[in-house]
Order: C-alpha cells, then sequence, then structure tokens
C-alpha cells in the first residue's frame, strides 16, 4: 500500500495542501493544490508534481470554513489515492512563541500551548490549529506535526530579538520572533544549488505577498527580520500597516476610544494597502488602477520596502545578493524593477529581459549585487520537517522542486 504524507497550509479564506509519497529518494509529489475563496465563492484547484492541472470535483458553496474545506480535499484524495494510507500530517502554525524553537509532534499539551498564542497571530493561528482538530477527528490515529514560521528566527542575537520594555514584561515572552520562516528557511536550503555564489554571504529575502516581510541571511542564518513580536511589524502588507509608531495604537484607544475587538480589525484587516488605496488589498488590482490612491499605496509599498532593505543592509555590513520570492516577488514584473532601483545604491542593476522573462537571475552582468527571482516552497519544508520528526525514511523530499 502506498505511503502518503499530507501537508497542511490553512489560512482565513484558503486551504493549500501537498502529498507526498513517502517512496524512494526523493519523495515525489503526487499532488498539490488549494480551496481558496472559503466563506464566499469557494474553489478547488490541483496539479500534479510536474505542474499539469488534475481534475477535482466540483466546490461546494456552502465550503465555509477550513474543517469544511478539508472534507472536500480528504473525499477528493479519497478518490484519486484510495489505495494510499496517509501516515502523518504536517501543518504550517504561524507562531510557536517562545516554548518552541522547531517542529513538535502534536499533542493536546502542545495544542493547548500554541491557543494560548492565538492573540499575538489573530489573522492566521486559528485556523492553523481548526486544521489540526479537523484532522484529529477525522484520522485520530495519524500523527501531525506543527512546523513554525518563527523557528527559523530563534537563534538571532540578543539585540536582535530583544523588545525594549521592562524586564517583567519580557519575562512573558515579549520578545521579537520573526514569521515567513518556512519560506526563509527553504529559500536558504536551496541557496547553494541556484545561487552558490551567494549562499555563504549576506543576502537579503523579500517575502512579497500579501503578507510581506525581509529576512537578512548570513551564511545562509536568519540575522533580522522585519516582522517581530507579532505579524504586525515591517513592511505595508495588504491589510496590515506594518511598523507603526505605538502611539497611534494608544490615540485609537484613548482619544478615538475605540474597544480592543476593533483596534484588532483595524491592524489586522483594514490597513495598509487596502486602507491607503481604499479599494484593494491585491497588488495586481492596485497596478492596473488609474486612480491616485491606487497608485499612492504601491509606492508607499516600495518606499517601505527600500526603507528597510536599507536598514538590513546596515545590520549586514553590506549585501551580496537580493532574492525575491511569494505571491509579489516571483510574479510582479514591476514590483521587481522598482525595488531593484530603489535599491541601486546598494549596487543592484536588474537586466530588464531577465526580469520581464521571469528568469532566476535577473541582475545584469556587471551588477556588483545579483538579484534573483526564486519561487519559495513552504510545503515542501514542512514535508522535510514533518518526516524528520517522525523518523519516516528518507525523509528529504526533492531538493530541486523549486524549477
Amino acid at each position: 500500500m502506498t505511503e502518503l504524507l499530507l501537508v497542511l497550509n490553512a489560512g482565513s479564506s484558503s486551504l493549500k495542501f501537498a502529498v507526498f509519497e513517502t517512496a524512494g529518494e526523493p519523495w515525489p509529489v503526487r499532488a498539490r493544490g488549494q480551496v481558496e475563496g472559503i466563506g464566499t465563492a469557494p474553489r478547488m484547484s490541483a496539479s500534479d508534481g510536474s505542474g499539469a492541472e488534475i481534475p477535482t470535483h466540483a466546490t461546494p458553496s456552502s465550503i465555509r470554513d477550513a474543517r469544511a474545506a478539508l472534507t472536500h480535499v480528504a473525499d477528493w484524495l479519497r478518490s484519486s489515492f484510495g489505495g494510499g494510507r496517509v501516515v502523518g500530517v504536517g501543518h504550517r502554525v504561524v507562531h510557536g512563541g517562545a516554548r518552541y524553537a522547531g517542529p513538535v509532534r502534536v499533542t493536546p499539551e502542545v495544542m493547548a500551548a500554541l491557543r494560548e498564542l492565538v492573540p499575538l497571530a489573530p489573522l492566521h493561528q486559528p485556523y492553523n490549529l481548526a486544521a489540526i482538530e479537523a484532522v484529529t477527528e477525522r484520522l485520530p490515529a495519524v500523527p501531525q506535526v506543527a512546523c513554525f514560521d518563527t523557528s527559523f528566527h530563534r537563534g538571532q542575537s540578543e539585540l536582535a530579538e530583544l523588545v525594549p520594555l521592562p524586564e517583567d514584561i519580557r519575562r512573558r515572552g515579549v520578545q521579537r520572533y520573526g514569521f515567513h520562516g518556512l519560506s526563509y528557511e527553504y529559500i536558504a536550503s536551496v541557496l547553494p544549488q541556484v545561487a552558490p555564489s551567494i549562499a555563504r554571504g549576506r543576502v537579503i529575502v523579500a517575502h512579497l505577498g500579501s503578507g510581506a516581510s525581509l529576512c537578512a541571511l548570513r551564511e545562509g542564518k536568519s540575522v533580522e527580520c522585519t516582522f517581530g513580536f507579532t505579524a504586525l511589524d515591517g513592511l505595508c502588507m495588504g491589510t496590515r500597516p506594518g511598523a507603526l509608531d505605538p502611539g497611534v495604537v494608544l490615540y485609537l484607544f484613548q482619544e478615538l476610544e475605540l474597544k480592543p475587538k476593533d483596534v484588532e480589525a483595524i491592524l489586522y484587516k483594514k490597513s495598509g494597502l487596502l486602507g491607503i488605496s481604499g479599494a484593494s488589498n491585491d497588488m495586481r488590482d492596485l497596478l492596473k488602477s488609474s486612480e491616485p490612491k491606487a497608485k499612492l499605496a504601491v509606492d508607499y509599498f516600495i518606499y517601505q520596502a527600500a526603507k528597510q532593505a536599507g536598514a538590513l543592509a546596515a545590520v549586514l555590513g553590506g549585501i551580496d545578493g537580493l532574492v525575491f520570492t511569494a505571491g509579489i516577488g516571483e510574479n510582479s514584473v514591476e514590483i521587481r524593477e522598482r525595488l531593484a532601483k530603489a535599491c541601486a545604491w546598494l549596487g543592484i542593476e536588474l537586466d530588464p529581459d531577465a526580469n520581464a522573462g521571469n528568469a532566476t537571475r535577473i541582475s545584469s552582468a556587471k551588477s556588483e549585487v545579483s538579484a534573483w527571482r526564486i519561487p519559495t516552497n513552504e510545503e515542501l519544508m514542512i514535508a522535510r520537517h514533518t518526516g524528520q520528526a517522525l523518523g519516516l525514511k528518507a525523509a528529504v523530499p526533492g531538493r530541486s522542486t523549486y524549477i
């Protein structure tokens, strides 16, 4: 019987999944896909290991949450891979807090600890945990592993992790954690293959998507990240403001007399690109728009990203390479071009044709600092961690699936 490893990445409106066959080395990808538009207009799509589309079941409009989406995916998997046995499930969990510095097998005690972190990641953590609970209900005997977006950044210097508040508050776990770690860890793992000239050097990775951040790598390890205690800090994002004067939050409470839930909604769901443009949190929509506020939102996104890149370059003492990844970073020729131009002072010069063609190396031959476009693969990183945590044979799936 074929043994399968299932990877789940659950969000508020989407459920991404990947199925790996745990035979042979490297592990082949049997299927990957997602259910998006959960709660509004759900739609499922899937592809095989080569990227070819796989037919899926009609997606019912009744899918309102992650549990219903998982049921739909499970039914499809059963009909498509009926002879297979699921031997483990790996999950992306955004926040591991101070307790978890690496992947951990899920137990009731682990779940209780992760629920305590929901206030630190309300846009992600509840949905990550809901997926774990849904699998427990359907497959109670199958082991599950939580893989954290914070883990890759653990081990940064004391200065990088420090939040300058009184010690009694810091003892309660108030520190800078950093996020998007699974994505950054994957990029660091493939740099020796894709860009060996910079793999052991000073690299800034730009994970640009609806959630956006920058990470400074030295010798493949995280040195600094624009995210901090929560996923609100750093860059302007789709609906999150990024770096914000704490006095603004005090103003919302003290002068506008808003309630905590209202402030939370503003910071997580109504700010960022959406807040500036008043129209959309989708960079594709904003780039197409001729509205002044849409242009302002894009300009601000570039401005902040360039500013933060300069700060990370200062931390690294200069840079050897810049890597673009995630939805915007991988797909937007214009955003890559504009951000590279804003960072030209660092020694970056793009090759316009390579950038327009979505090549892997997109910098010119004379560029002092090389620039790269490398698709991320968080699902593969989760599979690696899950296989290793469960002691599965050949626990390192294919290393070249970024191509």
